[in-house]
């Protein structure tokens, strides 16, 4: 009986002591899983570097660390930084009056008469539409500059989490099988269990990674390379946004040139349009088919369904960061129940 609640207070102390560190590294969230991510994302370049230096995991982990850095960090961080400039500058173009974002649907609506008349019928007032289009327009952009601002007061915590990001990635490549090892001897859910867990939550991360952020990035950035070369106002700032966009299933970057191409067409620039139109659906359209399917195993993709809900519903609860946090915690539903069903479910097989 004594040793019982020995063993019964000792792992509700384990419990209470867990969740009071993990409470104390909520500031730092961010940094630890983004350096989790780096570390599976980036482990198979650092096991090829550690074996042809010599198994000398501390310099093969700094090596691995500066590709990554210039490969990946710097160029986002460049992008995000003239997206934010870009952000402000449209905030103030707005504010003093010099873009009107009511006259643009004027110049719809003058072009398409029976666009009215469909509006019309459906009960829709369309001094209320510019009304809500001018609101959200501003509201759009005063979110982008707010953010800009306090990026710019808080510049010093920012690198202090992107040095601790860092920091934390290099261990997580340099011991990381041992880190997945002590987790494995410490969870009691069963080493095979563990094991199998573990090992989709690195394939899911990898397949999350390259298969929605770098097919939204190739995705936004032909958008915003066809609104350059078109001469398109705030050409970054749009490709920026359909990356976003790309990122959330069966919205898509069409949300930003579908109607920029028909505002094309609306005021006479039909070559551009039209354009426009081929390349959004030739070409941005039909990365997702073709890529994905290369960049995800078929293994590992969830329904449209469910990366949809569980996208939306990480941005909600984390952020930016919920764009991987929730398609992970997706699959980690799915894979305890495909254990649960396998494994305790006997008399569906019996």
């Amino acid at each position: 009986m004594q040793e019982m609640l020995e063993r019964r207070s000792f792992l509700l102390m384990l419990v209470l002591v867990t969740l009071l560190f993990l409470y104390l590294l909520k500031p730092f969230f961010g940094a630890v899983f983004w350096a989790c991510v780096i570390g599976v994302l980036f482990y198979p370049l650092f096991r090829r570097l550690s074996q042809r230096l010599g198994d000398r995991r501390n310099l093969a982990a700094l090596a691995t660390l500066t590709v990554c850095l210039v490969m990946v960090i710097i160029p986002v961080l460049f992008v995000l930084a003239s997206f934010f400039q870009e952000g402000v500058g449209l905030y103030q173009q707005l504010q003093s009056g010099e873009l009107d974002p009511g006259s643009y649907l004027d110049k719809i609506k003058n072009a398409f008469p029976l666009l009215q008349h469909l509006l019309d019928r459906l009960g829709v007032d369309i001094n209320n539409l510019k009304t809500q289009f001018a609101d959200t327009a501003i509201a759009g952009s005063r979110f982008i500059a707010q953010h800009a601002v306090q990026l710019g007061q808080g510049t010093l915590q920012f690198f202090i989490s992107l040095g601790l990001m860092l920091y934390l990635a290099f261990f997580m490549l340099r011991d990381g099988p041992k880190l997945v090892a002590q987790l494995v001897r410490a969870l009691p859910l069963g080493d095979e269990r563990e094991r199998l867990l573990f090992a989709k939550f690195a394939e899911v991360t990898r397949a999350t990674i390259k298969g929605n952020l770098v097919v939204a990035a190739v995705q936004g950035t032909l958008g915003g390379l066809i609104f350059w070369i078109l001469g398109i106002p705030g050409a970054l700032l749009w490709g920026v946004s359909m990356i976003l966009l790309s990122l959330i299933p069966l919205i898509g970057a069409g949300l930003i040139w579908a109607p920029v191409a028909v505002y094309l067409f609306a005021v006479g620039d039909w070559v551009q349009g039209l354009v426009l139109s081929v390349f959004g659906v030739g070409v941005i359209g039909l990365v997702d088919n073709l890529l994905r399917p290369i960049l995800v195993g078929r293994d590992t993709k969830l329904p449209d369904y469910m990366v949809l809900l569980s996208t939306l519903g990480g941005i909600v609860l984390f952020g930016m960061n919920g764009f991987v946090i929730g398609p992970l915690i997706a699959v980690l539903f799915t894979a305890f129940w495909g254990i649960f069903i396998r494994e305790f479910n006997v008399a569906e097989h019996s």
